[in-house]
């Protein structure tokens, strides 16, 4: 018999070959699988998958018995992926909840019959409504979410030292390291494979290449070194529209700042509502680039185009010991303004204003999001040539940064200047968009 669930097919259960069968077990055991046995009344149908038996019968090269499954699963749906993950790993792969559309998952593991394990990382700064969420996952399917907590001595450190928000000033990535991707590396050691809610359409240039299934290219499993561990993405290749369908279609409960405009939700002060046709992530640390919206925990999936518009992979490594390299911005459209170039800038010229209109990127060669935006700049430097609007760059880091900041708005890299013919104080950009559309939109507005 067939149930239809929107554009989500479940199909009675086959018999799946048994695989990894020689698997050590892990001494962690799933906390509500008690005595719980499969239910078979709603599976999936993994008849075109019999080939996993032999794949799995030889572990020579697990990233090619991988990357051969996510092969044959590249069509499948996520109940199915679900399904056959949950069959192989058994207590030793968990479900990442963080507290949004995640709950997507966990229905489809629900819905699969199979015992499952769910772990979130409290970083300590969540919004209300986010723990309230997890109280009524927790009782909705009669689980309980294994939570991971930050080290209380590693973010006693930074808070004494950079204060509560710092992560404004100098990125989220010190930030998030401590309160989400260390506890996640705790999390998985104790794993063979993990689940996540990844999709290809959350982020504009770094999660287009997601696979639905892969060897781990960053964390360690239970049995520790790189390919260790397993990585799913069982919605890696449906929207984001077809999930909301789904949560809908199921009934189950969402947090409920979704309802307010909140899409993609993370930690409280560094999570916002998204204005219409924004990207989903870019209501997540909006002071810096929009192309670079991750905080560590999947970092092997970040693409290459979060390098830098023209792949500049020389200018990625200028800052990997705070060494220097080659600069940014560099062509005959952008002229390089020195200090003195600069306090000219901020000075109306006698007559009653400048003699023409500036747009200046304060910037850092090292700083990833300056990378990325240098061929969006470097083609506005193109595009303003001959109407009247002068482009500059001023290197706002090392000894400069203090004069910047105090003089010229900087808050994070880069920021962009407008200053006007006949205003004294600059216009600060301020959007994260830093495509070339919305710059000369900017451009032309003022």
């Amino acid at each position: 018999a067939v149930v239809r669930l929107g554009e989500f097919q479940l199909l009675d259960r086959r018999q799946l070959p048994s695989v990894c069968s020689s698997r050590r077990r892990s001494a962690v055991k799933a906390l509500h699988a008690e005595d719980r046995k499969r239910n078979d009344s709603i599976v999936p149908s993994a008849a075109t998958l019999s080939s996993s038996a032999e794949v799995f019968g030889k572990v020579n090269n697990p990233r090619e018995d991988f990357e051969k499954l996510a092969q044959e699963l590249e069509h499948a749906s996520p109940l199915e992926i679900m399904d056959k993950a949950l069959e192989i790993f058994g207590d030793e792969i968990a479900i990442a909840f963080s507290g949004a559309e995640d709950v997507a998952l966990i229905e489809y593991a629900r819905l699969t019959g199979r015992p499952f394990r769910v772990f979130s990382l409290d970083t300590g700064r969540l919004n209300p409504e986010t723990y309230k969420f997890f109280d009524q996952v927790e009782k909705r399917y009669g689980i309980r979410i294994e939570y991971m907590f930050p080290n209380s001595s590693e973010v006693q450190a930074l808070v004494r030292s950079k204060g509560l928000f710092s992560f404004y000033e100098d990125g989220h990535q010190e930030c998030c390291s401590i309160r989400k991707v260390k506890p996640l590396k705790r999390a998985l050691k104790g794993l063979r494979a993990w689940i996540t809610g990844q999709r290809k359409d959350q982020s504009p240039g770094t999660r287009s290449e997601i696979p639905v299934v892969q060897v781990d290219p960053v964390f360690e499993g239970l049995d520790g070194g790189i390919g260790s561990l397993v990585k799913w993405n069982p919605v890696a290749n449906v929207n984001g529209n077809d999930i909301w369908s789904f949560l809908r279609t199921m009934d189950v409960p969402v947090n409920s700042l979704h309802s307010r405009g909140y899409v993609s939700i993370g930690c409280e002060p560094c999570t916002r509502p998204i204005l219409p046709g924004q990207q989903e992530r870019e209501g997540r640390w909006w002071w810096e680039d929009a192309e670079a919206k991750e905080c560590g925990l999947h970092k092997g999936n970040v693409t290459n185009s979060i390098i830098g518009i023209n792949g500049n992979a020389a200018a990625a490594a200028l800052h990997t010991n705070g060494g220097e390299g080659p600069d940014l911005f560099e062509t005959q459209n952008v002229v390089r303004l020195s200090r003195q170039g600069i306090e000219n800038l901020l000075k109306l010229k006698e007559g009653g204003g400048r003699r023409e209109p500036w747009l200046v990127v304060l910037y850092a060669p090292w700083c990833q999001f300056c990378q990325a935006m240098e061929g969006s700049y470097l083609e506005v430097g193109r595009e303003l040539v001959g109407r009247g609007v002068k482009v500059g760059k001023f290197r706002a880091d090392g000894e400069e940064k203090g004069f910047a900041q105090k003089e010229l708005q900087l808050g994070s890299y880069p920021t962009l200047l407008f200053f006007p013919k006949h205003s004294a104080r600059p216009i600060k950009y301020p959007s994260e968009k830093r495509d070339v559309a919305s710059l000369m939109a900017f451009v032309k507005a003022l």
